[in-house]
């Protein structure tokens, strides 16, 4: 009898975490004609850089995309996909221990995405194509610090566990940990989104694969956001797929990359975290290794171009493949990724 009750509860659980992702993903769905009639109304193109995140003239990447800098392309449209996740987990999924600090994370760091963005739209600051960095650094370390505090001093975190090892104590000194972790997966995330698709069907795999995570350790809600984000994403990368009818900007990227962050630290599994992100870590690293070759090396690089997908394109791989075939890496170390929680519980 008690069996069957087990059962009837956990099946009922699934069902409701899965309806989650599908209420997402239509709130998405109707909420993104609104977004679209207003972006080009309103005129929200994306200013294109002059620099690589590699740090030189983007004289490969402007020849790769001429044709997306001949047509005006909304940016901004993680505003879609933010609201859809914040409206669902406010009205459905609330929980303090669990959604409260992913939810509050993506929300403040969508707002400072905004800023940037809509500054990247306006053009109004000395003609730079968006916030300044240290600008926007210093902003997002508060609100990274913020969830560290939050995690130490409310959900009363203090330690990580390290397969083999155990947990390890570390004390306040989570906080620090907290922001770095944070800090590097958003703006890994942002290097990232930088083809049609790309981003967005990356982090489906990643969310995805960390919802397993979470309902394996018995935190429901926390898995049912993580499905909450995949739904909305499937929405967004419906129409971000090429040609793209708009981008997530910053406001998405960071968002996310900040929510997945903090999502590897509530489920204790940061030695995790650069297995199932091998993309964004692989992203990152190319743009270090580039600007550190051009240093040392009298302006020789590594890469055609930086981010690595874009030497992928200038040696000729077409955009749609550069993206598929990254998704495949990412799905298959998303898997790997969950290998290795599970021998290393």
């Amino acid at each position: 009898m008690t069996e069957t009750l087990n059962i009837i509860i956990e099946t009922e659980t699934v069902i409701r975490i899965l309806l989650l992702a599908f209420m997402a993903f239509l709130l998405s769905m109707v909420i993104t004609p609104l977004y679209t009639n207003v972006a080009y109304k309103w005129q929200w193109w994306k200013k294109q850089r002059s620099e690589t995140w590699g740090g030189e003239t983007a004289t490969v990447y402007n020849q790769l995309h001429a044709d997306k800098h001949k047509r005006n392309i909304p940016t901004m449209a993680g505003v879609v996909f933010v609201v859809s996740i914040a409206l669902v987990t406010l009205l459905f999924n609330l929980d303090r221990s669990q959604t409260w600090l992913p939810l509050a994370g993506m929300v403040f760091s969508g707002t400072i995405g905004f800023i940037d963005d809509w500054i990247n739209i306006r053009g109004s600051i000395g003609g730079i194509a968006g916030m300044r960095a240290k600008i926007k650094f210093g902003l997002h370390s508060l609100v990274a610090l913020a969830g560290g505090w939050w995690f130490f001093a409310k959900l009363g975190v203090n330690s990580i566990h390290l397969p083999y090892f155990g947990d390890v104590y570390i004390g306040i000194f989570v906080i620090v940990l907290f922001w770095l972790v944070v800090i590097a997966t958003a703006n890994a995330v942002n290097i990232t989104d930088g083809l049609d698709g790309l981003a967005g069907g990356l982090l489906v795999s990643s969310f995805a694969a960390y919802a397993l995570i979470a309902a394996i350790q018995g935190q429901y809600a926390l898995a049912g956001f993580c499905l909450t984000v995949v739904g909305a994403l499937l929405s967004y990368t419906w129409f971000n797929i090429f040609p793209a009818r708009f981008f997530m900007g910053d406001v998405g990227a960071f968002a996310l990359g900040t929510a997945l962050g903090i999502i590897a630290m509530q489920t204790d599994t940061i030695y995790v975290l650069p297995v199932i992100g091998i993309v964004y870590v692989a992203e990152t690293g190319s743009v270090i290794i580039q600007r550190i070759s051009k240093k040392l090396r009298h302006g020789k690089k590594i890469f055609k171009s930086s981010p690595i997908h874009h030497h992928f394109e200038a040696s000729g791989w077409p955009e749609t493949k550069v993206t598929m075939r990254f998704w495949v890496i990412g799905q298959v170390a998303g898997v790997l990724g969950l290998i290795l929680y599970l021998v290393g519980r």
